[in-house]
């Protein structure tokens, strides 16, 4: 039997229901990637406005985050150079606080399985205490200790907090993020692209959309 391509693994993703009833607006998996995918996004799980449009970080979190990596959407939604493949597929609902963990199922069925697959990736963002969870199991103390101890993951991995509108005064805590970390995901995320010759949708270097 041949090897199932990302493609088929992708189809089924898209098709997962191993979650329906527990998810109030029901299953809809977002997740973008190719194999020859140079970043790879790790989030959460989709917020409401993310399920309704079927694009991830289609939202004020997603316009954040392109701000600190310093590339427009066309880049961002182009997945020959950026994977997003986020904890959990589906919006799982909202809380007293905010939206719901990312369901448990999605990582246990598929993530080990999608991201053998994504053999380009040059530089991995962690966003958020979840991924950081699973991609950086090493980590110790709180989210703010990992993202402050960015530098020790080594130049693959990037420890991020979550770009939600609900961090605006976690940001206003920690002017050192802006400051330091920014500037150096900026570079990375340039480096990432650039190593590749990558081209943007349009047929320009994809270097010539990044915001400056």
């Amino acid at each position: 039997m041949s090897e199932e391509s990302l493609d088929q693994l992708l189809a089924r993703v898209r098709a997962c229901r191993l979650c329906e009833a527990s998810l109030p607006l029901g299953p809809r998996p977002v997740v973008q990637a190719s194999a020859g995918a140079r970043i790879l996004v790790v989030g959460q799980a989709p917020g409401r406005r993310v399920h309704a449009s079927g694009l991830p970080f289609d939202d004020p979190s997603g316009d954040r985050l392109r701000d600190w990596m310093g590339i427009d959407r066309a880049v961002f939604y182009n997945e020959r150079l950026v994977a997003a493949v986020p904890m959990g597929f589906c919006y799982p609902g909202t809380g007293p606080s905010g939206d719901l963990p990312p369901r448990p199922e999605c990582a246990e069925a598929w993530r080990e399985a999608l991201l053998a697959k994504l053999t380009g990736i040059r530089l991995t963002l962690v966003i958020g205490q979840y991924a950081r969870r699973w991609h950086l199991p090493e980590a110790r103390g709180t989210l703010t200790d990992t993202v402050r101890d960015w530098r020790r993951f080594g130049p693959g991995v990037l420890p991020l907090p979550h770009p939600s509108p609900r961090n605006n005064l976690w940001l206003r805590r920690n002017p050192w993020f802006e400051e330091a970390v920014v500037p150096e995901l900026r570079r990375r995320v340039a480096a990432a692209l650039s190593a590749r010759g990558a081209v943007s949708p349009a047929g320009c270097p994809a270097q010539s959309r990044f915001r400056t």
